[in-house]
Parts: C-alpha cells; structure tokens; sequence
C-alpha cells in the first residue's frame, strides 16, 4: 500500500531533479525548508523527527539537497518529507509539504470499529506490512 499524504502523494515518487524545481519553488516565494524523517508515516503523527535545522537562510535549493541526500544516507528506510514554512505572519505556517523518500516496502493501515452501548463507536487502527 502507497501512504498518502501532502502534495504530489497520488503522483509517482519524484525524481531528484524535480524535488529541485519545487525547492527553487518554495524559496522564490520566500518560504524556508525543512527536512522531516519517520518511520511511522500514520496521518495522525504529525511530529516527525527533523533533520537538522529548518533552513531559513538558504537561497539556493542545492543547500536543501545536499541535506536531504545527508538524511537519506542516515535514513534509507524512513520516510523523509520537506516542509514549507511561511514565517511573514510572525509564526511558522506550513505551506508545502511533500514525501521524497520511502522505504521499499511501505505499512499499510486497516481501521477498526467497534459498537458499544447507547449506539456509540470507537475507531482504532493497526499497522499492516
């Protein structure tokens, strides 16, 4: 099963050169990037473990590439993500967010409802590989 999750996920994976065009993308707009890994790649987990610092100063995308090729030599099993912050506002703001690493065999979810009295539910899930 292919996790899904931010942009591009129903696209096929990228390729470095066009992980480059949408970092060129994000700093023409001002944004910083930061790189995120995971091996639990659940939507509900939203603290994935960072990658350094987010690069606020950076002003050409071969900084964040270097990086992200740093985190998949470290992590060549995790999912790794690049985030785009806006800080105009005075407060960080996703604005992109996108998976440009998987591992080779990808978990899958199965979610689990069960009745209880005065009709309510309770929802679970478990992992599947």
């Amino acid at each position: 099963m292919r996790i899904t999750q931010g942009c591009f996920s129903f696209l096929p994976d990228l390729d470095d050169a066009q992980i480059t065009a949408q970092i060129e993308y994000i700093l023409s707009r001002g944004w910083a990037v930061s790189l995120e890994f995971s091996d639990d790649p659940h939507p509900r987990n939203t603290y994935w473990d960072m990658w350094g610092h987010p690069m606020f100063d950076l002003r050409d995308a071969k900084g964040a590439m270097m990086e992200l090729e740093d985190c998949r030599k470290a992590h060549p099993d995790a999912y790794i993500r690049v985030q785009a912050f806006d800080s105009t506002r005075g407060f960080e703001t996703v604005m992109m967010s996108f998976i440009v690493n998987r591992p080779a065999s990808e978990p899958g979810f199965a979610m689990h409802r069960s009745d209880y009295e005065g009709r309510s539910q309770k929802y679970g899930w478990s992992l599947s590989r």
